[in-house]
């Protein structure tokens, strides 16, 4: 950092994160089982669901992950596969519809070596881009600057997905 000392930004939001559990519960898992609201769950399907990623790299950042707990993309059949695509294909359709942003980041780390934090349950990252969104701010200042809080970025999401649905 230059020779700067770090700076500090207070996000006492998550906390709750922080005491409800800790990683060896899967979040997945978790959100299969659990409710839409409190686990940011934008998407259920057959076979995946997608959700909210609560420490976000962008604004609308979106995990997707199968149903059924896998590791790696080859333990998943066929119908998961394709359901998972097509979970994908309506997360890129809201976003893109809600946020208009000019790009995407979207990827799967398998194993912790390749940045897996949750390496035992295979999951796909869709990260909105925009030009601009990587800015000054975390190389001088240490900090990433979030525009939006999480829970209005679930509604609006939430409620464009849910909007397509009744379109259909």
């Amino acid at each position: 950092m230059c020779g700067h000392a770090l700076k500090v930004l207070w996000a006492p939001w998550r906390m709750s994160y922080i005491v409800k559990g800790s990683l060896e519960e899967c979040i997945f898992c978790k959100a299969v089982k659990g409710g839409d609201d409190e686990n940011y769950v934008v998407v259920r399907s057959k076979h995946s669901i997608a959700m909210l990623n609560i420490f976000p790299y962008n604004t609308a950042h979106v995990m997707i992950a199968p149903v059924r707990h896998v590791a790696r993309v080859e333990q998943l059949t066929h119908e998961e596969v394709l359901d998972l695509f097509e979970v994908l294909s309506r997360i890129i359709k809201a976003i893109d519809q809600e946020y208009d942003p000019q790009g995407y980041n979207i990827g799967v780390n398998v194993g912790r070596v390749a940045g897996a934090g949750i390496e035992s349950h295979i999951h796909v990252h869709v990260v909105p881009r925009w030009l601009g969104d990587t800015n000054f701010m975390p190389v001088i200042a240490g900090t990433k600057v979030m525009p939006e809080d999480l829970r209005n970025t679930y509604t609006r999401l939430r409620n464009r997905i849910l909007s397509q649905d009744t379109a259909r």
